[in-house]
């Protein structure tokens, strides 16, 4: 099942996607959850009412005719782990970690699977990074390498938008890791019950048709499950928290001469079974502060 956050007009609203078209859950069940988070949470009680929705597919719109938000558009947790795949802990002039890098993101950084990647006005060294996003379920502390898959609620893809002359100003790579718009993810969720194996899929990443990135998820250093466990040592893993499992080689930085993402550049990002992003690069807007 493919369970999407989107606007037609309107509020914000959950759906299924099939095909090309979009089963809009919210409308015919307004009893249910109206936010991503809390509809996972619920899902042990709430599974079987939208499967049966979904089969019904009673009232539908075209996916066309949709905008698309991120599945959830303000995540507790957004932790993701560096030097994850050979090829790119090579690129990047380093040994293999003995221990998993972990970063945070900030939840202001979700994006839509659509939306422009903002270029900061402080600085332009805006890279991308293909990653595969884990959506936890049920979640938990102190998860079992064993158990962890059930930890899982559903797949996304997802971009680790970096500025990178932020992030190597200190040790820490939270700030440079953190701008808003940068951790664009979807296009929608898709249950884990759907993807037999999240360590044998196809990623691919590509700025303006350009491959750039091209690999396999059975390349990941540290499994999903192994990075589940790990995290889990550490902090709860609630229902909703997003796990960015690592990027391969190919990233903008790693290139002689580096190419950054400049405004008007389009960024797609496509995995196996899980769908595609195409997120366009523009300018950040001026804001002022309220």
């Amino acid at each position: 099942m493919k369970l999407a956050t989107f606007t037609a007009g309107g509020a914000s609203e959950l759906g299924v996607v099939q095909g090309d078209r979009v089963v809009a859950v919210s409308r015919i069940a307004p009893g249910l959850p109206t936010g991503m988070i809390d509809l996972i949470a619920g899902w042990p009680s709430l599974e079987a009412e939208v499967r049966k929705i979904a089969e019904a597919a009673a009232q539908t719109l075209p996916l066309a005719e949709v905008r698309l938000q991120a599945p959830i558009p303000r995540p507790g947790k957004i932790m993701a782990i560096g030097l994850n795949y050979a090829d790119h802990i090579a690129e990047s002039g380093l040994g293999t970690p003995e221990h998993q890098i972990w970063f945070a993101k900030a939840a202001t950084s979700a994006s839509g699977p659509f939306d422009p990647i903002q270029i900061p006005r402080v600085s332009p060294a805006v890279d991308y990074e293909a990653e595969l996003v884990a959506v936890i379920g049920q979640g938990g502390r102190h998860i079992g390498l064993g158990d962890a898959p059930s930890a899982v609620f559903g797949w996304c893809v997802g971009n680790d938008a970096t500025e990178r002359a932020w992030q190597h100003r200190t040790p820490q790579w939270t700030l440079g890791k953190s701008f808003d718009s940068h951790a664009p993810f979807g296009p929608w969720i898709t249950t884990a019950d759907e993807i037999i194996d999240p360590h044998a899929l196809g990623i691919r990443c590509e700025v303006n048709g350009e491959a750039r990135q091209t690999s396999n998820t059975r390349h990941l250093v540290f499994s999903v499950w192994d990075q589940i466990a790990h995290l889990s040592q550490a902090m709860t893993l609630e229902p909703g928290d997003l796990i960015f499992t690592g990027t391969p080689g190919g990233i903008g930085a790693a290139m002689k001469p580096m190419r950054f993402l400049q405004p008007g550049d389009h960024v797609r990002i496509e995995i196996e079974g899980l769908g595609a992003i195409d997120n366009p690069c523009a300018l950040e807007p001026l804001t002022v502060a309220p």
